[in-house]
């Protein structure tokens, strides 16, 4: 399948109709599901194929087309927006990842002690991850970076409802800070499970904590057996918290500010004055990220797994708790 766009020709081939996974052929500027009772046609906007089941997703195909914001906002170019964002990058994170950086460099392990070219999927992966240089980096990992935004990164637009692509495709499949922002986290671990290949890896990073970050497309949290159990059809490698109590307690701080006012000026001056004063909070995780109460308290957690061939029981699932309650 030959096609104007930025997916090399060995990821183009294992692309399928999002709608009923039958295989797609280049039109021109679109792509065009072979399926007999489907034919659905899907564009390619600047070399970025969008393939979208707007049946099944929050977003549809015009958004991209029209380049209306959809997780991401578009770029303010006013002066205002200009000064808004030279503030923000001033003022410290509240938050700290401190486990992604050794995370990533040990999934690129795994993944290639099992095959030398590794193919990996990137859900939400038009900016670069935190700690992802692991992967990045290595020339025999190939990402495959896909979100529901334009960026610097995105070589599709796809919902990880209706992941489009043949059973099986890759080694491994990331999902960083991702599954909150999905309306049915479920099904979108049950198409990372069928995308991927029968020794596929996962890696996910999903918040616990934390408070509405994306608007209007942020819908679900996770304790920890919680989120063991969303990965139930996986086997655990290992799995933790990637931010602690302190960053879940700034971010309450923060959020308590934020409470008092919709005003978007008045909100900036919130989130500068929050930054400078709690921003100290974060560096506590550092001792805590390992204890067992900091499980139960933590701003978000990870999981590493391996595709399995069957599905954990809840039973089983209890006697996993490794929290201190």
């Amino acid at each position: 399948m030959d096609s104007p766009n930025r997916l090399p020709r060995s990821i183009r081939e294992l692309l399928r109709c999002p709608i009923c996974r039958a295989k797609l052929r280049a039109d021109g500027e679109s792509l065009i599901c072979e399926g007999r009772a489907c034919h659905a046609r899907f564009p390619v906007i600047d070399g970025v194929p969008v393939l979208l089941n707007e049946a099944g997703s929050v977003f549809s195909i015009a958004d991209f087309v029209a380049k209306r914001s959809t997780y991401f906002k578009s770029g303010d170019d006013s002066r205002k927006g200009k000064l808004r964002d030279a503030l923000r990058r001033l003022v410290p994170a509240i938050g700290e990842n401190l486990e992604a950086q050794e995370n990533f460099g040990r999934l690129a392990r795994l993944l290639l002690e099992q095959t030398t070219h590794p193919r990996v999927l990137v859900l939400g992966g038009s900016i670069l991850g935190q700690g992802m240089e692991a992967l990045v980096e290595d020339p025999d990992v190939e990402l495959v970076d896909t979100d529901v935004s334009f960026g610097p990164r995105t070589s599709l637009i796809c919902d990880a409802h209706d992941i489009p692509f043949d059973d099986e495709s890759f080694d491994g499949v990331v999902a960083q800070a991702v599954l909150e922002h999905v309306a049915d986290p479920y099904r979108c671990v049950a198409e990372i499970h069928r995308v991927l290949d029968h020794r596929g890896l996962i890696y996910a990073e999903t918040p616990f904590m934390q408070q509405v970050h994306g608007g209007r497309y942020d819908f679900t949290r996770f304790t920890h057996l919680g989120h063991r159990r969303l990965f139930r059809t996986f086997d655990e490698i290992d799995s933790g918290a990637v931010s602690g109590p302190g960053t879940a307690l700034a971010w309450s701080y923060q959020y308590f500010l934020l409470s008092f006012t919709a005003s978007r000026m008045l909100r900036d001056l919130i989130l500068a004055f929050s930054g400078l004063t709690a921003f100290f909070l974060k560096y506590f995780d550092r001792y805590l990220i390992d204890k067992p109460a900091a499980l139960d308290a933590a701003s978000g957690y990870y999981f590493l797994g391996r595709k399995g061939s069957g599905a954990l029981p809840d039973a089983a699932l209890i006697e996993l708790y490794r929290g201190a309650v």
